[in-house]
């Protein structure tokens, strides 16, 4: 029997916000060398390996009348929503889109109407529809600059909670819609807030206040007899994060978060009634999530234990926690019961081997899987599994981050490297399944996925520590992985690479420029390269947190010269290594004009730039072939300039 573990991977694209406690630093034990010959597999075998999601936990996974389950999966090539039969595994397709990405949000409670959301060719602006039983398609937050996001159901299933921004582009209002013929009510006008959850009532709205990276409360508005003026949930002095986490299924209870006691965060219940509080949960890493099954009967706590989300389902009538049967090796993710709650569904996930949906019996602990998601041309056994390994830092500072080494490198045959960077700038690199990852290392490279000072998941002083440094103390972590990286006997110390997305793509055009002779080539997918342009033109709806993320960045009308002096493009005069960028024409976050102008400053000096455009992505490639054109451009630069 195994208790249920996760790993759950996020990355924040610009947006910020996350932390050291720091364990030894390891050096990377060296396996034996492999003699086997290695067989080399394609982006297109890679790609060809099918992504599967289930809905969030604001929706119902399970069908009402089939009992089916409600999964998102690029099938087709584009992701699209599909039925699961529980017992068979057999798909069946719910939308067809061939162009935009669909997230399937929820079935109704009580037939099987779907509700979803897409936006348009990755502008980040989507909407909420509505698929009847007959196949129509009904956008129910219609509008060209509208943003919109499913906010969950109602507890008598006759009405749903939509947030959208059609009022005012930079805050986000709450409507009821009525699931007999969509007709809605706004039930709270929001200006200033982030809006975390609506209680199945209705009654609370939990919203969070962005300070500052650093300071942040929890409020709650009681729309039955508080009146609209959110109330204080979380007052306290000095620099302490709060979020809510959402509310326990009989309404009377709000989960919340709080760093206010140490480094991590931990779980706090807030009785909504008398103000009462208590600890819910907490451990030595940062607390994710802590909440409740639908009925209350099990809770769920997932935290962050070194780049892995341990996740545990607890009887809270019992004390046991839930174990399943003979589960393969990787994490647990995205529980989700049925109706009587005695089923879940849940992804596993594990570095050789991508997101699979499972299903359990709670009681007896059986479970199965639904699907295989690894192209069967690949063999798992030739994959690499990632280790969390530190190294100390240009001032000693532990650093730590997940070796990928690939099976044919050795003193003997020493590999090319590269140092991958995290968006964020306070994401976090997570072990798990990267296709993009394993075709890189599958074809002899070896992967140091960095999580330089500033990176979320070590504490809030770690996270910190890159607070307007940025271009700075995080770059000289970047550029002491690379030292620690030629001293290892298999790795090639005169062919290491700096490769990254996002903020990662900023710290490789800034690796480039700022220390030009550290890496040997780079690969930007969609970095920042001015920042006072980028700080100047953030979406509208990042409104709820644009304070705390020039807090962190700092503000472009007083920051204005140090955003100029760690911008690459304005020293693109510097760059002297081989460098490819990729983008998406509709990047509402890094604008196309930042990767076209460092593509023209670069060539000028004569150096061999590459650039892959396209035109029907945003912040991040949806669409298979897209992403397997993307890896295929990464492997075959680095085979030129790097091998």
């Amino acid at each position: 029997m195994k208790r249920i573990l996760a790993t759950g991977a996020s990355l924040m694209a610009i947006g910020l916000m996350t932390g050291c406690a720091t364990a030894p630093a390891l050096q990377a034990p060296a396996p034996a060398v492999q003699t086997m010959e290695m067989p080399r597999y394609s982006a297109e075998s890679f790609f060809a390996t099918t992504s599967y999601g289930l809905p969030s936990g604001a929706g119902h996974t399970f069908g009402p009348t089939s009992g089916d389950l409600l999964v998102t999966s690029d099938l087709s090539g584009v992701f699209n929503a599909y039925r699961l039969d529980p017992e068979t595994g057999e798909k069946t397709a719910l939308t067809s889109s061939t162009d935009n990405a669909v997230s399937a949000l929820s079935w109704f409670p009580e037939d099987e109407r779907l509700l979803y959301t897409s936006d348009q060719g990755g502008d980040e602006l989507n909407h909420v529809y509505v698929r009847e039983l007959d196949g129509a398609v009904r956008d129910l937050t219609p509008g060209d600059d509208v943003k919109a996001a499913f906010g969950g159901w109602a507890d008598d299933g006759n009405s749903f909670y939509v947030m959208t921004n059609e009022r005012d582009g930079k805050h986000f209002d709450v409507y009821r819609y009525q699931t007999d013929g969509y007709g809605r009510s706004l039930i709270y006008q929001n200006d200033g807030y982030q809006v975390d959850a609506v209680s199945g009532d209705g009654r609370f709205i939990a919203l969070t206040k962005n300070r500052t990276s650093a300071d942040s409360d929890v409020y709650v508005v009681d729309r039955f007899s508080g009146g609209p003026e959110p109330k204080l949930v979380t007052p306290h002095e000095g620099n302490i994060a709060h979020s809510a986490y959402g509310f326990s299924a009989d309404n009377r209870t709000l989960y919340y978060s709080t760093n206010e006691s140490g480094e991590f965060s931990r779980a706090v219940s807030y009785d909504l009634a008398t103000g009462d509080r208590e600890d819910a949960f907490s451990a030595d890493w940062d607390v994710n999530y802590f909440g409740e099954s639908p009925s209350g009967r099990y809770s769920i706590s997932i935290i962050n234990a070194d780049a892995s989300s341990e996740l545990e389902l607890t009887d809270t009538r019992t004390g046991r926690v839930v174990m399943l049967n003979d589960l393969p090796a990787g994490e647990v993710r995205n529980v989700r019961f049925n109706e009587d709650e005695s089923r879940i569904a849940f992804i596993l996930n594990g570095d050789r081997s991508p997101s699979n949906i499972h299903v359990a019996d709670i009681a007896t602990g059986e479970q199965m899987a639904l699907t295989d998601a690894l192209n069967p041309e690949i063999d798992a056994d030739m994959l690499v599994d990632g280790q969390v390994v530190r190294f100390a830092s240009y001032d000693g500072l532990d650093i730590p981050g997940i070796l990928y080494r690939p099976k044919t490198a050795s003193a003997a045959d020493p590999a090319p490297a590269l140092v991958w960077v995290h968006g964020g700038p306070g994401g976090q690199s997570r072990l798990g399944y990267n296709p993009t990852i394993q075709h890189l290392v599958n074809h002899g490279y070896a992967v140091y996925a960095i999580n330089n000072r500033g990176s979320s998941g070590y504490g809030k002083t770690f996270f910190h520590m890159d607070d307007k440094r940025h271009g700075d103390v995080d770059l000289k972590d970047v550029v002491a992985s690379r030292d620690w990286l030629a001293e290892m006997d298999w790795v090639d110390e005169d062919r290491i690479g700096v490769i990254g997305g996002s903020y990662g793509g900023y710290m490789v055009a800034a690796a480039l420029a700022f220390e030009p002779e550290v890496f040997d080539a780079g690969i930007n997918i969609f970095g920042v390269t001015n920042w006072v342009r980028t700080l100047e033109s953030i979406p509208p709806w990042w409104e709820s947190f644009r304070e705390a993320l020039y807090d962190e960045m700092g503000d472009p009308a007083t920051d204005a010269v140090r955003h100029r002096a760690i911008s690459p493009l304005f020293h693109a005069e510097n760059i002297v290594k081989p460098l490819l960028v990729v983008q998406g024409a509709n990047d509402p976050r890094v604008l196309q004009v930042e990767s076209d102008e460092l593509v023209e400053a670069v060539r000028a000096n004569g150096v061999p730039v590459e650039y892959v455009l396209f035109p029907d992505e945003g912040h991040g490639f949806r669409k298979r072939e897209n992403r397997i054109t993307a890896s295929n451009a990464y492997v075959a630069f680095l085979d030129e300039h790097l091998k």
